[in-house]
């Protein structure tokens, strides 16, 4: 471990202990996610439940809530605690619930939604704040499908403070025509395509974060395409090749995952075929990244 990695590490895990009253809340590294118990969601929290619930969110990034039996009223009405909800594109006579995006994959599927590292739909405008996943029906066989989680601030920190002070100024292209790779997307696909900071301040922490990401970056503005492309491929592979960075959420029955959008990054490991996997995925409405 180089002198930047264990430097930014240790200041990330040196965080005053948290007196939680309300709920339970169990580390899962000591750099992102916990696991959370103590809660019904299927309930309406009380405000001194949310409020520790937000601070454990602002903390881990990665919340996990086991056993819990939730409809799709609950679902939504957990979400909203925290914002407003998302519209999904649909198609002219989709009478599915715009606010609720399936997510699925079985023996028939040629690929899963994010299985490479990515932050959802940053080519918006106004990225989200985050998503929650509900997996009712996680891989049959009993492993597999996990979806792990990175840390984008410590991302940034790990760099040299040579390598930040560059990075501070630029700006990225995010293109929603990049996760398709070449195919056409569908018919009424309305594209996005946003300029953003390279790195961003978290709108509620004010820390700072690398927010590129293989998903949706295309280019840095101002470099050539070699320089871009060779600077892009560094940032994107610390996720690829930092496991210190990362945890791993391994799914089990009626599991619910609420992470930060802005500041992580997450991989759908697609290592279950032929076996099949669903849940149910809602999006909290975000703002326009800042420098």
């Amino acid at each position: 471990m180089d002198e930047f990695t264990r430097a930014a590490a240790k200041r990330l895990t040196t965080r005053p202990p948290y007196d939680y009253q309300q709920i339970s809340v169990r580390p899962l590294t000591p750099v992102i996610g916990a696991e959370v118990s103590g809660i019904d969601l299927s309930r309406k929290p009380s405000e001194e439940q949310l409020a520790e619930l937000r601070h454990a969110f602002l903390t881990h990034h990665v919340l996990v809530f086991r056993d819990q039996r939730l409809t799709p009223s609950d679902h939504k009405r957990f979400a909203r605690c925290f914002g407003e909800l998302r519209r999904q594109q649909r198609a002219a006579g989709d009478d599915r619930d715009p606010e609720i995006l399936d997510i699925r994959a079985d023996q028939d599927s040629t690929f899963v939604d994010g299985n490479d590292w990515h932050t959802d739909g940053t080519a918006d405008a106004e990225p989200s704040l985050g998503s929650m996943l509900y997996m009712t029906e996680p891989p049959a066989i009993g492993s597999g499908g996990d979806t792990m989680f990175a840390n984008m601030h410590l991302a940034y920190e790990m760099l040299s403070p040579t390598m930040r002070g560059f990075l501070d100024g630029l700006t990225a292209v995010h293109d929603g025509l990049a996760p398709w790779k070449g195919y056409p997307p569908p018919a009424d696909y309305v594209v996005p395509k946003s300029e953003h900071p390279v790195v961003a301040r978290h709108p509620d922490t004010g820390r700072r974060l690398l927010f590129v990401n293989p998903g949706f970056t295309t280019h840095i503005v101002g470099l050539s395409a070699e320089e871009s492309r060779a600077l892009l491929d560094l940032l994107f592979n610390l996720v690829a090749t930092k496991p210190l960075l990362s945890c791993r959420v391994h799914w089990t029955p009626n599991t619910l995952v609420f992470w930060d959008n802005r500041c992580t990054q997450h991989h759908a490991i697609w290592d279950y075929y032929p076996h099949s996997r669903y849940g149910q995925r809602v999006t909290i409405n975000g703002s326009r990244p800042t420098a």
